[in-house]
């Protein structure tokens, strides 16, 4: 601890500057970032609601897409770090913008909480961009190949390094348990600071290369796109704090209007819990009888939802004992 408070002092005391004037490029490719966060959060939605399979954003192509997102936003945040203090820290934004990053990141956990304890989100994505920022300053006098060394090192050799002796709740932010974490947004050090410190070896590279100044020169985006864009990237973070809610609420309130089909959602439910007793055939058929008329009676989406005491209610009883007699006459 001693070296690295040493080593931090002298890193704030170089003398070296830090580039000066924006990048519209890299605001540009923060934007773009941000709409196709939008993207997959409303897509999060309508699986929350139904209107889309259950598991579509948590596997195959989606999958994929949510983690690209997440490592442009880190990488981004490595390029930035060397854009706002080159070699020699500016201590005062820098504790600014790091103490509004951490007071978002703890009213989405307390949010998160209180509206979904079993998946709230404790360790997300401000939460590691907040960390990774503090980190990073680290890394900033190092030679660029080292420290792209060590973010690929971090990236690849993360899926080795699970182990028993991190398994305990406190310590899942470093990313290295031997049991799934469940959060509805998950982005732990391990290995999300590995983009984090290949983003700030580019950066060093384009510094000493004049590349910044030529990529500032390439794009001035006068055009709408271009200037739309612009303004999200630059609003980051207050764009990441509003667009959820709002896309929730509008498919919230559509949901009131146009409520989704809920008997595919119940199916799939009730056919693995049938099928611990009974053959295949006679599930498929039980399943689809009482979807139907649960359907029918107004009854699914509380089913599915747990807010129907089953005992003693004549419909559900009516309906399991008609739909089990048709179901076993068919087999």
């Amino acid at each position: 601890m001693k070296f690295f408070g040493t080593y931090i002092s002298r890193l704030g005391r170089s003398h070296a500057r830090p580039i000066r004037g924006r990048i519209r490029l890299f605001d540009v490719a923060r934007g773009v970032a941000l709409v196709a966060m939008a993207i997959y959060h409303f897509t999060w939605d309508l699986e929350f609601f139904h209107y889309v399979p259950a598991g579509l954003t948590a596997e195959g192509g989606w999958k994929i897409f949510a983690r690209c997102i997440a490592g442009s936003f880190l990488f981004l945040v490595g390029i930035s770090l060397v854009l706002a203090h080159g070699d020699r820290i500016k201590w005062r934004p820098f504790i600014g913008r790091l103490g509004m990053i951490i007071m978002a990141s703890l009213a989405i956990t307390v949010v998160t909480y209180l509206m979904m304890p079993q998946r709230y989100v404790f360790f997300g994505i401000l939460h590691c961009i907040a960390l990774s920022s503090l980190l990073g300053l680290a890394f900033l006098r190092l030679p660029p190949l080292l420290i792209a060394l060590a973010g690929f090192l971090i990236i690849f050799l993360s899926p080795y390094l699970h182990t028993t002796l991190l398994d305990h709740p406190l310590l899942n932010w470093i990313g290295l348990s031997t049991y799934t974490v469940r959060s509805n947004d998950y982005v732990p050090l391990f290995p999300w600071f590995g983009p984090v410190l290949i983003g700030i070896a580019v950066g060093k590279v384009l510094k000493r290369s004049d590349g910044l100044a030529k990529l500032g020169a390439l794009y001035s985006a006068n055009d709408p796109v271009g200037q739309s864009l612009t303004f999200l990237g630059r609003h980051s973070l207050a764009f990441y704090l509003i667009h959820q809610p709002v896309l929730y609420a509008i498919v919230f309130v559509f949901s009131l209007v146009s409520p989704a089909d809920l008997r595919p959602v119940y199916r799939d439910l009730c056919n693995p819990n049938c099928a611990q007793n009974e053959s295949v055939a006679f599930c498929q058929r039980y399943c689809q009888c009482t979807g139907d008329k649960f359907h029918e009676a107004g009854l699914l989406k509380d089913i599915l939802y747990d807010r129907l005491v089953y005992q003693g209610n004549e419909t559900v009883t009516s309906v399991v004992s008609s739909c089990t007699a048709e179901s076993r006459v068919l087999q």
